[in-house]
């Protein structure tokens, strides 16, 4: 039997994280960009790569501000989350030449939600045949690029975004 060795996952896989608090509010108030994969702050809302991602690329926009809901975002926050999916798409054109593009949220936990109570965007770049055996058969993904890799490539789209 083939084994692929991520071990990266392990930490979220077993919940070692420990996160106490709200993850995101955690990046947020730490200044590391660069270590917390944060590819731009604005006064109302962040890019930040997913460290468990779906694809190369994947990266979520987020409110600066707890908020659970689309409905609670005020109108500023909900135009800042808009440009920062709109950076992401011409991203993921752009640096990764991306043959689609999915986005979205989920909210609360039976829709899929693994970090509850701070919405956040979900923006994916995607190519034809990503969605391989690995994935339909071995319920696997290839991520075939790094997460500095990656944060090099699309961090460039988010300067001045917001």
């Amino acid at each position: 039997m083939d084994r692929l060795w991520a071990p990266w996952r392990k930490v979220y896989v077993t919940g070692a994280a420990g996160v106490k608090g709200c993850l995101f509010c955690g990046l947020l108030a730490d200044d590391d960009d660069r270590g917390n994969l944060i590819l731009a702050r604005g006064p109302l809302v962040s890019a930040v790569m997913n460290r468990y991602p779906y694809t190369n690329g994947h990266l979520m926009i987020l409110p600066n501000r707890h908020v659970a809901l689309f409905s609670e975002l005020s109108p500023g926050e909900g135009a800042a989350m808009l440009a920062g999916a709109a950076a992401a798409e011409r991203a993921f054109s752009e640096a990764m030449n991306a043959g689609g593009i999915n986005g979205g949220w989920n909210v609360g936990r039976c829709a899929g939600a693994g970090v509850e109570g701070h919405l956040h965007l979900h923006m994916l770049p995607r190519w034809p045949g990503d969605v391989n055996f690995m994935t339909s058969v071995m319920d696997t993904r290839v991520v075939s690029e790094s997460l500095e890799s990656s944060f090099e490539r699309l961090k460039p789209f988010f300067e001045g975004v917001f």
